[in-house]
């Protein structure tokens, strides 16, 4: 009989012996062995999960939903400098775009000059790229400028989704989109703004990396843990 059948037993237990019929969970809990290790299922990026920075990534940082002020504006500065190049080329040099640029500090690097420029241009810890370089200093002034005006930037990408997590369900990549409405307006004011490398495919990637959208897999093990409460 099933647990839950009018003709079960509270507390009662087999006979020693006896032949005992296991449902999925008790057939799946016996199969792996005490003690044994068990791998969550992840998203599929392919080969990603054999770099132990990439699989620390999304094990804990991608989808997370982003309110901090200054980790929204490194999101925005990574994504940006990543346009042409793999992600695991920027997340290796995540440490020394925060050392070239202060921590990701927009009232400094609004400052940055041609001066810090060029030294910059030598920093072999970014990528040294002229125009992603001033992209950063430009998105460093507009952010500024974003919030004289009484916004902040966080709160102001935020407002593309209404304010909360947009919550998608992907079975496969194939799920995925590379941009949406929403990132295609995001781009078309972040740029009326001033600010630089925010097209909409970039926007929609860090929106996924901010957590305005949660777009893991849903039998990835991080689907369910990277919402809001509430």
């Amino acid at each position: 009989m099933t647990a839950g059948s009018s003709g079960s037993t509270a507390g009662a237990t087999a006979p020693i012996g006896a032949a005992v019929t296991l449902g999925v969970e008790g057939a799946a809990r016996f199969a792996t062995p005490i003690g044994a290790a068990v791998t969550p299922v992840r998203c599929d990026w392919g080969g990603a999960w054999a770099d132990p920075l990439y699989l620390a990534y999304h094990d804990h940082e991608w989808g997370v939903p982003v309110r901090d002020e200054r980790l929204m504006f490194e999101f925005l500065c990574l994504e940006g400098a990543q346009a042409g190049l793999s992600w695991a080329t920027i997340l290796h040099r995540r440490n020394g775009y925060r050392r070239a640029f202060a921590s990701f500090d927009p009232e400094t690097i609004a400052r940055y000059g041609p001066a810090e420029v060029e030294r910059l241009l030598t920093d072999p810890g970014i990528i040294r790229n002229r125009a992603k370089i001033q992209a950063t200093i430009a998105n460093a002034r507009a952010t500024l400028a974003l919030r004289d005006s009484g916004v902040t930037l966080a709160g102001h990408l935020w407002s593309f989704t209404g304010g909360r997590q947009a919550v998608n369900h992907p079975r496969t990549p194939a799920d995925i989109p590379a941009r949406t409405a929403d990132s295609a307006a995001m781009s078309r004011d972040l740029k009326r703004r001033g600010f630089a490398f925010v097209g909409p495919t970039i926007c929609y990637a860090l929106m996924q990396a901010a957590g305005l959208v949660n777009d893991h897999l849903v039998d990835c093990f991080r689907w369910g843990e990277v919402g809001e409460p509430g």
